[in-house]
């Protein structure tokens, strides 16, 4: 088939690309001029140069495409709401009507877990938090103005789903927290990168869930193939708590654990003062990740192992290593 991937020059666009070509696919890579072109710089690609917010490279890019990867967004919380909506909303809506008149096949929409909103919490020392898994029924329910990045993919994903009702055949995938080689764009904030320069100060409560590129790749394709009209799929691997996944970047990284361990509830007290230095300061943690300080986002991938036949194949360990090594030659 000939697929447009969108943001083909980013962490997942990039992986995705390498894999549909060695499927036999043809590639139309859609990026920016000024897109860093590492990852697809050995690939047999057509680039397709343009931007989200101009609406006639788009019509260009999808021109005899029958399949859209959708990968393409605005990344991380510096950027102002304004910016978030422009790109990742409007430029969603925008390539979405264009592939209905384009008359696409299939579009594949790369949302993200973080679109569902955030769990029950905190939790209190004796609950279980694998007891509030969120799964694709979880919906947005926190303030917008708290978490712009988050909430434009949430809004993005009402974008889909009112293409759907006019008739485009589109499906979404969530993934989780993304590990694994390649993820240059982000590679001074991830947090491998910040416990390997023992810039993470302290530990406290919480938990997330970590996925290997290679499988999210995976579910991308499985998605397109088996994935039901309209609906999406959490594409995650692992649950871990914030200590358990620091332990294992620290001993593949060979540096020791932070010592300090600080209660959640003064973590979230700091954060709005923080918020207000992040201008000036560089700080190892956006202001807005410590005012969820306490909260586990656990995520259920079942709908997408029942209904894709999506299994993890990789450890977050292996993530971890298969990151790490990437990392040594870029920092």
């Amino acid at each position: 088939m000939r697929v447009l991937v969108t943001g083909a020059s980013g962490f997942i666009g990039g992986h995705l690309c390498r894999e549909l070509i060695a499927r036999g696919h043809a590639v139309r890579a859609f990026h920016r001029p000024t897109s860093s072109l590492r990852l697809l710089m050995d690939l047999p690609v057509e680039h397709a140069l343009g931007d989200l917010t101009r609406p006639e490279s788009v019509e260009a890019a999808l021109e005899g495409v029958e399949v859209v990867f959708h990968t393409a967004a605005l990344l991380g919380d510096r950027a102002n709401p304004a910016q978030h909506y422009a790109v990742t909303v409007e430029g969603t809506r925008t390539l979405l009507m264009a592939a209905l008149r384009a008359g696409v096949q299939r579009v594949v929409h790369t949302s993200s877990a973080v679109a569902l909103g955030i769990p029950i919490g905190p939790l209190q020392a004796n609950e279980d938090p694998h007891l509030y898994l969120i799964d694709e029924t979880h919906t947005w329910n926190y303030p917008p103005e708290r978490w712009p990045y988050a909430y434009a993919k949430y809004l993005a994903e009402m974008e889909v789903q009112r293409a759907v009702a006019l008739g485009l055949d589109a499906v979404v995938v969530n993934p989780t927290l993304v590990l694994g080689p390649g993820d240059h764009y982000r590679r001074t904030r991830s947090i491998v990168v910040q416990v390997a320069r023992r810039r993470l100060p302290f530990l406290t409560s919480g938990g997330l869930n970590a996925v290997h590129v290679a499988d999210v790749i995976q579910g991308h394709l499985l998605a397109l193939e088996r994935g039901r009209r309209g609906e999406r799929y959490l594409l995650g691997g692992e649950n871990l708590t914030l200590r358990a996944l620091v332990t294992a970047i620290a001993a593949v990284c060979g540096v020791p654990m932070p010592t300090l361990e600080w209660p959640a509830r003064l973590i979230r007290a700091l954060s709005l003062p923080l918020s207000m230095l992040e201008a000036y300061v560089n700080l190892p943690i956006e202001a807005r990740t410590l005012a969820l300080a306490g909260y586990y986002f656990y995520y259920s991938h079942a709908k997408a192992q029942t209904e894709l036949g999506y299994t993890p194949q990789h450890t977050v360990e292996a993530a971890i290593r298969d990151t790490w090594a990437w990392l040594q030659g870029e920092i």
